[in-house]
Formats: structure tokens, sequence, C-alpha cells
């Protein structure tokens, strides 16, 4: 079967939000350890969420963050915003590059002196040192997947433009040998060596697969957006879907088999054409 979008609707997965009944079983699919973890979406409660400095009527699930034996690259967070919810100054840190990706709701961006009005599948990318900004002027609550990275230059590259784009502009290429069932948007040309790192979105048809164990230095994290797969995580066979959240360290041995019958797809982030550093962690 090929992977054909066109006669599926598209959705995109985010925190429900919430709290589980108290007579909910405490043990559920979450699981951490040193090659990997699951943040399944059932625990992205409203008990864990963040409140950020700079920004009003706006929420945080932070899914990922720079720390010892987790993320060392990049923090990951599903931010919800209320109506006139958003931020006139979102980035703390002025080395830090950015990725957006609207779920739901129409939020404003502002690039310099450009204003864009974003909707769901909305892609953009925010070079580090961008004036930027980010409101919900919708009357509907906005969701934005906002991923973080410090910028790694590199001699004699300049440092990458910024870009907003709609995922249906962006072509979904196979992969080779699997007859269309597994393919790739890529954002970004994969020879743009300015780019420190990619965020694309991966989708597979029903029973496509990641044929082999990848084990690789790229380090991911991985938010399912639409169907289902199980999932192979260092040993483990894991089963995931929509809403949830995978970690995966370098050289995570990794693959999965889409299942039921809806299109799996989720949004990867990957560092990538750098050198490795030699100083020891």
């Amino acid at each position: 079967m090929r992977l054909d979008n066109t006669t599926t609707p598209v959705t995109y997965a985010f925190p429900r939000a919430g709290l589980p009944a108290q007579g909910a079983e405490p043990l559920g699919r979450a699981i951490f350890t040193e090659a990997y973890a699951v943040i399944p979406a059932d625990v992205q409660t409203d008990i864990v969420t963040s409140f950020l400095p700079g920004w009003e009527n706006a929420r945080a699930w932070i899914l990922a963050r720079p720390l010892s034996g987790f993320a060392e690259t990049f923090a990951w967070y599903a931010l919800e915003l209320q109506p006139e919810g958003g931020s006139a100054d979102p980035e703390p840190d002025v080395e830090a590059e950015a990725w957006l990706f609207v779920t739901h709701g129409r939020p404003r961006l502002t690039l310099g002196r450009a204003q864009i009005d974003l909707e769901p599948g909305s892609y953009a990318y925010i070079p580090p040192s961008a004036v930027w900004t980010l409101w919900n002027t919708d009357g509907e609550m906005a969701g934005v997947h906002w991923i973080r990275k410090r910028y790694q230059r590199a001699p004699g590259l300049p440092r990458p433009e910024a870009f907003v784009k709609h995922e249906t502009e962006v072509e979904a290429v196979p992969m080779e040998n699997c007859e269309g069932i597994w393919a790739t948007q890529r954002f970004v040309d994969p020879f743009d060596l300015t780019h420190d790192a990619h965020v694309n979105i991966v989708n597979f048809a029903p029973g496509g697969r990641i044929p082999f164990a990848e084990t690789h230095v790229m380090e991911h994290g991985l938010f399912v957006l639409q169907g289902t797969a199980r999932y192979l995580l260092n040993r483990d066979w894991v089963e995931v879907g929509p809403g949830d959240f995978l970690w995966l360290r370098a050289f995570c041995p990794q693959a999965c088999i889409a299942t039921g019958t809806e299109p799996f797809r989720y949004m990867l982030y990957k560092d990538c054409n750098r050198h490795p550093g030699l100083a020891r962690p």
C-alpha cells in the first residue's frame, strides 16, 4: 500500500490536558531509560505544564530539555496559547534557533517586520538572534510545537535564513526500495550545511516499516502526529500512538512498523551536519 494522504484526513495530535479520574490505574506506558524515553499522551496532563517568563495566557508541556542522561542538544515544548496569549520576547537565549509547527488554531508570527498568520500545518524556522514574536490573535485556542537548540556555528558558513512553509508545500520523498510506503517531508535541503539540525515529518502507510534497526550518531526527539505503530527502542518494542513523545539517545537502535488503518506520521528532530565535539561530557 502506498502512502496517500489525499484520501485520509490529516490530523495533528497535541496534549489533551485534563486529569485522569480517581479510579484510573497509576501504572501507565511512560518509560525512562539511559537509551530512550517514552512520554505518552496520557501523562501530558494539566499538573505537568510550565508557565514561562515573558509568555502571557500560555502554558507549555516541556517534553525534553538538555539533561544528563536525557536530551543533550535540544528542548521540545508543546505550547498552548489561549486567545490573546503569546509573547513579545519569546526566546531568552540569543544563541538559540527555533522551529515552530502549528497543530491547531491560527497564531500570528512576526519575523522582523513581517507578519505571518499561521494555520494548522504551518512550519517556521527561526535562526539565532532573530527578532520574533508569537501571539494568538484568533478567538480559539492554539497549539504550537516549539523546538529550541543552541546553534552550532561552522567555519566559513553563514547562519541559515528564516522561512515559513506549510507542510502541504513540502513533497514527501519516498525512501529507497519501499514502493512509496515510507516517505519523508524534508523542510530543508539535506545538503545545506548551514543547518546544524533538521526537523522533518516522517510518513508511513499502514504496514510500512523501517526495515532495519537504525543505529547512528544523530540524537532524536519524536512526536507522533497521527496513527499508531510498534516502535523498536534499543531492545524493546513499544506501542505508540497520537500525542506520544519519544527521545532516542545517539546510537540507540530504532525501527518501527506502522499499525492501524491510517498513516503513521511523526515530527522528527535530529542534530546533524557538524563534527562531533571531542571534549569529554
